[in-house]
């Protein structure tokens, strides 16, 4: 477990440093595909001061492996998205800012950028009010998240999910990134979603053709 509690740990500060996360709060957690065991950021622990061994090695039911800390508050969540979602490998939770002023606001971010359809596949969802602490979270995340990589939690903050720590992490990157621009395009005027055709089609060509160097330029194939 050594090395995936230094990947965790290593995640968990790059959200620290993007200013996605502040003093103690959020979070990151990676599964181990092998094991089945969850490494996550240990409970009110400030960024700056947490080391490797610092993270909690959990199995799926809770049970602490390894780990001389107590694990964070949002474990429970972590857990249920896992059992829900066998195929991720990381899950991070912020409470970054502008993203999160949608979820205060209980709005799913529009799809009216072409990067909003490259990254999430349509609107960034806005789930129900769900309690800290138990399987609620988990739940909401999984009935709502659908095939975007990023979910807004009403009231609370943001989740995002990956098949890997980098894949999660951009996604928490990205939707705060949007989230800023779109607020700001609110400030100055109405906001016009994309068509969904548009938004397939820019959705199909990032994910599945962007840096392979297979499409042509201008030209959708």
């Amino acid at each position: 477990m050594a090395e995936l509690r230094a990947q965790v740990c290593a995640g968990n500060q790059q959200l620290f440093e993007a200013g996605l996360v502040v003093w103690t709060g959020g979070n990151l957690s990676a599964r181990d595909p092998e094991t089945g065991l969850v490494a996550i950021k240990p409970s009110g622990m400030q960024y700056g001061q947490m080391r490797a061994e610092d993270m909690v090695v959990l199995d799926l039911d809770g049970n602490i492996v390894d780990g001389v800390r107590g694990p964070s508050s949002d474990t429970a969540s972590h857990l249920r998205i896992y059992r829900l979602r066998p195929e991720l490998r990381s899950i991070v939770h912020t409470h970054s800012n502008y993203a999160s002023a949608f979820a205060a606001a209980g709005m799913a971010i529009p799809c009216c950028l072409t990067a909003i359809a490259d990254e999430f596949g349509g609107p960034v969802p806005c789930g129900d009010y769900a309690p800290i602490g138990g399987t609620a979270i988990g739940d909401e995340v999984v009935r709502q998240l659908g095939r975007s990589p990023a979910i807004l939690m009403k009231q609370h903050g943001v989740f995002t999910v990956g098949a890997t720590i980098e894949k999660a992490i951009k996604a928490a990157v990205m939707v705060e990134d949007v989230a800023k621009t779109v607020s700001i395009a609110m400030g100055i005027g109405r906001v016009e979603s994309l068509p969904a055709e548009e938004i397939a089609a820019n959705f199909e060509r990032y994910q599945q053709r962007y840096g392979t160097g297979s499409a042509s330029v201008g030209v959708r194939s």
